[in-house]
């Protein structure tokens, strides 16, 4: 896929992408995460014992899944369950329920094993590169056309783009995909507001 539609020159991305469908609430129920944890334990199985590794290209996939790709001037924003770690440069997911420490790190430096690299790995939203990913639905193919889709569809010389661990990173990228993260919360966190201000209205 060359470029996204929905997409002009003076548009706000992190706008133009569907939400992805969670629950009402918009968070994840306890038996979601108790799944999750689940599904991690699975990971660490199939590291096995001489830490195997997902290839570059599907481990490529999961990075644009996770951290879009606006920071190599592509156009998809970061996942919405991007966080920050503790640890500085350092980023985890906050949606399956794994926390923050150092076997969570979605990208590692250079050789270190990262979350990413599990031959087996599970995402909360289904995302392509995963394990237990699901195809898009035919209405998230329509303008805006959802995160899911647009990784989907997206040129393979587009995703060979996108740095896999952390020393390959330039700090322009570093920067770059901080600021896109940034965005992508303060757009969450507006979502959230008007729901409730939706239900408070329904409930007077």
């Amino acid at each position: 896929m060359g470029e996204c539609k929905s997409c002009g020159n003076n548009k706000n991305i992190e706008s133009e992408f569907k939400s992805e469908k969670i629950n009402k609430d918009g968070g994840f129920s306890i038996k979601k995460k108790f799944g999750m944890v689940q599904s991690f334990a699975m990971s660490l199985t199939s590291r096995g014992l001489t830490n195997k590794k997902i290839n570059r290209a599907n481990k490529q996939l999961r990075v644009l899944s996770c951290f879009g790709n606006q920071h190599v001037g592509g156009e998809l924003p970061p996942c919405e369950h991007l966080e920050n770690s503790e640890t500085d440069g350092k980023y985890f997911c906050g949606g399956c329920g794994c926390g923050d420490r150092q076997g969570t790190w979605l990208m590692s430096d250079g050789g270190e094993y990262s979350k990413l690299d599990y031959p087996k790995l599970s995402c909360p939203l289904n995302m392509p590169g995963f394990t237990n990913y699901k195809m898009s639905e035919s209405d998230e193919a329509t303008d805006p056309v959802s995160r899911k889709y647009y990784a989907e569809n997206v040129n393979y010389k587009e995703l060979e783009k996108l740095p896999v661990t952390t020393p390959e990173m330039t700090e322009e990228q570093k920067e770059s995909m901080e600021r896109a993260r940034q965005t992508m919360m303060l757009q969450r966190q507006q979502e959230m507001m008007k729901k409730k201000e939706e239900l408070s209205k329904q409930d007077s």
